[in-house]
């Protein structure tokens, strides 16, 4: 049997998710704050294989209306580490810890949406959206 969530359910999962993504620690030492990060791959992104780019995320990288999840900041961008396809991406906050993952990446209609899904090392990666949907 399949289960379902009402809305006053799903708003908080989403916010929470919001808030785990964009868990930061200010250093000691430069008393700035490190949010989380959005990571393009082609594949598996365990143990860092297939990533193509890490982009850094802003203080407040969401904003949850309803079931729905909106990237901020957008356009976003950071230089290529590596080269291949665009397949998946996934959040992960300060630490690493991956947060979301299993996001499709596509150049419209994707979770996360690229200038272009062909990436080539040192080539500047830009994301014009994102959006995370409760299902």
């Amino acid at each position: 049997m399949t289960v379902t969530y009402t809305t006053a359910v799903k708003t908080p999962r989403m916010q929470v998710m919001a808030d785990l993504v964009a868990s930061r620690t200010i250093s000691a030492a430069t008393g700035t704050a490190t949010a989380g990060q959005l990571v393009i791959g082609t594949g598996a992104l365990s143990g860092g294989t297939g990533v193509l780019a890490t982009i850094a995320l802003p203080a407040t990288a969401f904003t949850v209306s309803g079931t729905v999840a909106t990237l901020q900041g957008v356009p976003l961008s950071a230089t290529a580490s590596a080269t291949g396809t665009a397949a998946l991406a996934e959040f992960r906050n300060n630490a690493a810890t991956t947060v979301i993952s299993g996001l499709t990446v596509g150049t419209s209609g994707s979770d996360i949406n690229l200038n272009s899904t062909s990436i080539t090392s040192g080539q500047t990666v830009t994301i014009t959206a994102g959006t995370i949907t409760h299902g």
